[in-house]
């Protein structure tokens, strides 16, 4: 889809490096504006260990006020990384680019804290 490209590539390296992610004490969601259906495909062509939460109604992207752009009359989040610890948000990362890399970021992160 134009405009979103990389959010597959941020989504599999989360997948290829959800073992170390664990070993840091992390649980790791995916969340998206796209249904919940669309969501359970991702999940499974992805191979994903980890659940995709379905935004569809805007409610999380709005309270936080997260970056959104418009395809084809969607709304969709632009790639951020949220760090929540105890329901407070400690770190977030924006804008994540190359996607791909921002599970580096993320690790280094979470092994300094």
């Amino acid at each position: 889809m134009p405009g979103a490209r990389g959010c597959t590539p941020q989504a599999c390296s989360f997948r290829d490096h959800h073992k170390e992610l664990q070993e840091l004490n992390t649980q790791v969601f995916g969340v998206s504006t796209q249904s919940s259906e669309y969501q359970k495909e991702a999940v499974e062509r992805l191979h994903l260990p980890f659940e995709l939460l379905s935004d569809s109604k805007l409610t999380l992207s709005n309270s936080l006020n997260l970056p959104l752009f418009e395809v084809d009359s969607m709304s969709l989040n632009k790639r951020v990384t949220i760090i929540i610890q105890d329901g407070t948000i400690e770190k977030v990362f924006y804008p994540v680019f190359p996607p791909d890399k921002n599970i580096d970021e993320v690790i280094e992160y979470l092994s300094s804290n």
